[in-house]
């Protein structure tokens, strides 16, 4: 795309289901150099309280480049549990954890790279992210679980950011224990991970809907604590989204679905793990189809390549606009449509919608108002 970006002429109705250089936010390096530099920006301009709302991710170094910092915070915190993940890979590929330096010297010299940063001659350099692993996580059934939501951006400038409704919590297949750090199903929630464990079974999966999950947690901990946490959430995806603003290339062509990757911990605090440039629309089951059909449905009418949106629209079938240069505040964010709402939330997501209701709606008004 970036061969061919500059040389070609793009008709009004063409889109490009990426921006120029979506990696600022998608690789591991880069997200948590911007998150960073986001960090240090709010805590000159508005002190140190605030800029605590941005401590959303584990403690990050970049290998090899930053190796005696990470050095330097390993032994001040001897016991911790670190993980390694490449920069640019997916789907869990090259990642593991570790606890004693010995482990990474290992690693470092099958990955033939030197401490002071310089290549080998053998082959070139893969660049990894260690960050703190986050080893009190929510358990479900005894399992930890991560949870993939859909973020859409169809502009940076200004600002005009979509969030999916739906979305799903992954599970690991086995029981959570720190015990063994080596076994990846019990550490990973990647579906290319689980579904080679011996006992996976492909049609239940290990996947929760986002309205189940939510509905869980409020059956545990109650409205406020829910509330709180995914107001959390919320805070995440503008957060990240901000730390890249100035320095993404933005284009009218352009926009961005990208996958967010969350954890919660015991204290249900939301940790942002990854974000991801091409989330896997792949489906695991017809459950799975069904979310990722109507996903890429809802994408297709906002991107809007035949003309039909006002431009005014607030909801478009699963997606809410959560931020229009600024917050977005709807008149009816509750858990509308549903039988019995058990309560008012000022968080859209994984609550409950009736996309197909609101699809016939807004084309009927759009109807209304080209026959006016």
């Amino acid at each position: 795309m970036r061969e061919v970006f500059d040389h070609c002429y793009m008709e009004e109705h063409m889109r490009l289901n990426h921006f120029r250089n979506h990696y600022e936010l998608t690789r591991k390096n880069l997200m948590a150099k911007n998150l960073k530099r986001l960090r240090k920006q709010i805590e000159r301009d508005s002190g140190k309280i605030e800029a605590a709302k941005c401590d959303f991710f584990p403690t990050t170094f970049e290998l090899p480049a930053d190796y005696h910092i990470f050095v330097e915070e390993f032994k001040r915190s001897p016991n911790s549990t670190w993980i390694m993940k490449p920069i640019a890979k997916s789907q869990g590929k090259g990642i593991f954890l570790f606890r004693k330096l010995k482990d990474i010297m290992e690693w470092k010299k099958e990955d033939s790279w030197k401490i002071d940063g310089t290549k080998d001659d053998r082959e070139p350099v893969e660049n990894y992210v260690v960050q703190r692993y986050i080893d009190n996580p929510y358990l479900i059934g005894g399992r930890k679980f991560d949870i993939r939501c859909y973020v859409l951006v169809t502009s940076y400038i200004p600002l005009k950011v979509w969030l999916y409704r739906s979305g799903f919590g992954r599970m690991s297949n086995t029981r959570y224990s720190l015990d063994s750090i080596e076994d990846t199903y019990v550490h990973l929630t990647n579906v290319a991970i689980q579904k080679t464990a011996p006992d996976y079974d492909p049609e239940k999966g290990c996947k929760w809907s986002l309205i189940q999950l939510r509905m869980y947690l409020l059956a545990k901990h109650g409205p406020e604590a829910v509330e709180t946490l995914f107001r959390g959430m919320d805070d995440i995806f503008i957060k990240s989204l901000q730390s890249t603003q100035k320095i993404m290339i933005n284009d009218k062509h352009c926009f961005e679905l990208y996958g967010y990757d969350i954890l919660i911990d015991e204290t249900l605090k939301p940790w942002l793990l990854e974000i991801n440039a091409s989330p896997s629309l792949t489906a695991s089951n017809q459950q799975d189809y069904d979310l990722k059909f109507k996903l890429l449905h809802d994408v297709l009418t906002i991107i809007d390549m035949e003309g039909k949106l006002t431009g005014k629209e607030k909801r478009v079938g699963g997606f809410d606009l959560m931020w229009n240069d600024g917050p977005v505040h709807c008149e009816d964010l509750s858990m509308e449509g549903a039988p019995n709402p058990p309560y008012t939330t000022n968080t859209m997501l994984g609550c409950y919608n009736n996309r197909e209701d609101n699809l016939k709606k807004m084309m009927r008004s759009h109807g209304a108002s080209n026959k006016s």
